[in-house]
């Protein structure tokens, strides 16, 4: 089997083989990819690695990690960074030979799926914390502890790297025709199979859970409409899931459309051209998402964007928007006290904001 460089097509890494089921000439499709991926790459490498870092240290330095919440936010952060981390290696790749071994051609492969399982994993978790909180708010207060989060998180990441083991496993580094490439090695079964995968695991479960939980937590705030902090708990996390599916439905529903594709339909060759194009589009826009949820945190978390101030001021002390954004915010000893309802004895559901 030859592999040559080629368009992306496959999530799990950048590069497969078009002319396995395609005599079609790909140059050109090769030629666009390699003039807007690399900038996209790069851009997508460096505002996910400042953004989700700046989610982490909050989380950890800042809000401590003191529920449930903040420990899912913190691992969908990791989960993003593990997504992007091999983007400038990729981005190498678009334009020249694979030049980093058979180790790190399965390495990054797989931390790359690992990325994606685990954000759409912690997006599921995420999901069902708010539900709890609101829906089940009583049977919350006993599970939604630091002990059962940490242990479902390491769990869900156990998960995350079983089903990223093809990454690790199928994609290799060889050299084809005088190119090095790092490209996967399975059967057409294995492609059908980690291709439903995909789409099961990374679109389809966590958007019957998003359908159920919000459907439950709508219904519930209606009866209660006094109370307004639970609205505002909800509005981040339903954000997030809604760029999630934005983002990521389209390369899915494309992706499936290349997968079964015919090669000896009559116009076999301009269909899979576009179908190329579209998945380089689709996959380029998808790689966004892993930037925004630190976006939507500073944006849509009064808390988070708090905090965040906090620590700009101390890193830029003389950065005069910093201060006087500062200025206006609570203290340091009220943000604390905010993060525990005596009434009621646990988390104020809205402490994420």
């Amino acid at each position: 089997m030859n592999h040559t460089p080629a368009v992306i097509e496959d999530l799990s890494t950048l590069f497969t083989n078009y002319d396995d089921y395609t005599p079609c000439d790909k140059d050109e499709i090769k030629q666009k990819a390699a003039k807007f991926l690399v900038p996209v790459y790069i851009f997508v490498f460096l505002l996910g690695i400042i953004g989700n870092a700046l989610v982490i240290i909050i989380l950890i330095k800042y809000k401590k990690l003191r529920n449930m919440t903040d420990i899912y936010l913190l691992n969908l952060a990791i989960s993003d960074l593990l997504f992007v981390i091999s983007l400038p290696f990729w981005a190498y790749y678009v334009t020249n030979d694979w030049a980093f071994g058979d180790a790190l051609c399965k390495l990054f492969s797989g931390l790359y799926l690992t990325g994606f399982y685990g954000a759409s994993f912690f997006i599921i978790l995420l999901t069902l914390d708010r539900y709890l909180a609101i829906v089940h708010a009583i049977f919350a207060m006993k599970v939604r502890t630091v002990k059962f989060s940490i242990s479902t998180s390491v769990f869900l990441w156990g998960i995350a790297i079983f089903f990223s083991l093809p990454g690790f496993i199928f994609y290799k580094a060889e050299k084809q025709a005088g190119n090095w490439t790092c490209s996967p090695y399975y059967t057409t079964s294995w492609k059908l199979i980690f291709t439903f995968m995909m789409t099961i695991l990374g679109l389809f479960i966590p958007l019957v859970v998003m359908l159920f939980c919000y459907s439950r937590i709508i219904y519930t705030l209606l009866r209660c409409r006094s109370e307004k902090k639970k609205h505002k708990a909800v509005k981040l996390i339903f954000i997030i899931m809604v760029v999630f599916f934005i983002f990521w439905m389209p390369y899915n529903i494309v992706y499936l459309m290349h997968t079964f594709q015919d090669p000896e339909s009559p116009n076999a060759c301009e269909t899979s051209n576009k179908l190329d194009e579209a998945v380089q589009w689709t996959e380029a826009i998808s790689y966004f998402h892993c930037c925004l949820n630190p976006i939507i945190y500073a944006f849509v978390g009064e808390k988070f964007r708090k905090y965040l101030f906090i620590f700009l001021q101390k890193v830029f002390p003389n950065w005069c928007l910093c201060s006087s954004l500062f200025s206006t915010h609570m203290s340091l000893h009220e943000r604390h006290s905010s993060l525990y309802t005596p009434s009621t004895g646990e988390h104020d559901i809205s402490a994420v904001l």
